[in-house]
């Protein structure tokens, strides 16, 4: 669905004292996630403004972010055990 937010606090509510343990104390995590945040803004805006952007580049910044949110995921997982 076009616009729609894909923060990790709104995608994984249950992990939401994992991603608040890990912003504050895990440097890499937090800039991953300000990344992840950035391109997902970033997406969004093109989106909902139909940006000047071909197909192919936006499947690229979808497969970048939906990469970098996989990573996160793993993270958090790992965090959580």
């Amino acid at each position: 669905m076009l616009g729609e937010v894909h923060s990790l606090n709104n995608d994984f509510p249950e992990l939401e004292a994992i991603i608040a343990q890990l912003l504050e104390t895990d440097h890499l995590f937090a800039a991953d996630n300000k990344q992840y945040t950035a391109l997902d803004k970033e997406i969004r805006t093109l989106e909902l403004r139909g940006g000047p952007i071909d197909d192919m580049a936006m499947h690229q910044l979808k497969h970048d972010r939906a990469e970098l949110k996989d990573s996160l995921y793993r993270r958090m997982v790992a965090a959580q055990a």
